[in-house]
């Protein structure tokens, strides 16, 4: 998988990353293909409901608020996680898919950096109890830290995790470096949710098996990708032309001036509706993790 990843990076170059203030095309995974866009806590991760997450957490009637013309299903706790690949000693784990059972048609949410903070947002996410992975940057998040505070504690059990301190491309620096950047994200959210993540999201997709050391000396559990990047209207994939059962969505925390005058929200209802149209439901990523 590192090989795989390090071979796609020369092509994420190419691309346009999820900096601070760019369009939200990002490299998918292995391989990429451009679509044309038509108060500290005591926890940072919030304790999932008796039924396991996020599942039918929602009202019957939130749905018709943000535009959509069914409710959305959500696959409940699985009774027994995945096998996961384990990693090389004194490394984490890189993922980019959950294994699913044949037939189980169950995605993810993962929303990136955190430089939009649109209050409508939180009460979408809050009214459809959206189970979202939240992978934030320290330089465009921590201006609200207490923004991403109110959508982890919406009833959700949404989560918080980290996307580093500024956003570099990890694999352009040293080893100590990269370990500043993953450690020291990892210290400030713990000082502002009260617990170290589990979870790291390399910017750009880009890591090396530096990242992978600096990763589990900083305490994280494993390394997390993606298959599926929403963009403004539509998926972009890195595989095939259609969602895959246990793929990991990337969007963003993005406003109108970076989605080409489209909302937040107009963005998530139209990932959603593209999840229901495809027959998929919505599963929390750490219950599977």
């Amino acid at each position: 998988m590192v090989a795989g990843t390090l071979a796609a990076g020369a092509l994420a170059l190419s691309l346009t990353g999820c900096g601070e203030s760019v369009d939200p095309t990002e490299r998918l995974g292995r391989k990429a293909t451009q679509e044309p866009s038509p108060t500290p806590s005591a926890s940072a991760t919030a304790p999932a409901p008796d039924s396991g997450g996020a599942q039918g957490g929602a009202s019957d009637e939130a749905y018709k608020k943000w535009g959509l013309t069914a409710p959305v299903q959500y696959a409940p706790k699985p009774a027994q996680k995945p096998q996961i690949p384990t990693a090389a000693p004194g490394k984490v784990p890189v993922i980019d898919r959950i294994p699913l059972p044949a037939g189980e048609k169950t995605v993810f949410l993962t929303f990136d950096d955190g430089a939009e903070k649109d209050p409508e947002f939180l009460k979408m996410a809050a009214d459809l109890k959206l189970p979202i992975s939240m992978f934030l940057t320290d330089s465009v998040a921590s201006s609200d830290y207490g923004h991403f505070e109110k959508l982890r504690d919406n009833g959700s059990a949404s989560t918080v995790n980290n996307h580093t301190l500024t956003h570099p491309n990890l694999r352009t620096l040293s080893f100590e470096a990269q370990k500043k950047e993953i450690c020291g994200q990892q210290d400030k959210l713990e000082k502002r949710f009260g617990q170290r993540p589990p979870l790291f999201r390399p910017p750009f997709g880009n890591y090396n098996d530096d990242t992978l050391r600096a990763a589990s000396e900083c305490g994280v559990s494993s390394v997390l990708l993606w298959r599926v990047s929403m963009q403004i209207n539509n998926f972009q994939y890195a595989q095939g032309s259609a969602l895959q059962p246990g793929d990991i969505i990337l969007a963003h925390f993005r406003g109108p001036s970076e989605l080409k005058g489209a909302t937040e929200i107009q963005m998530t209802t139209r990932m959603l509706q593209r999840i229901q149209e495809q027959g998929y439901r919505i599963g929390r990523l750490e219950d599977y993790l």
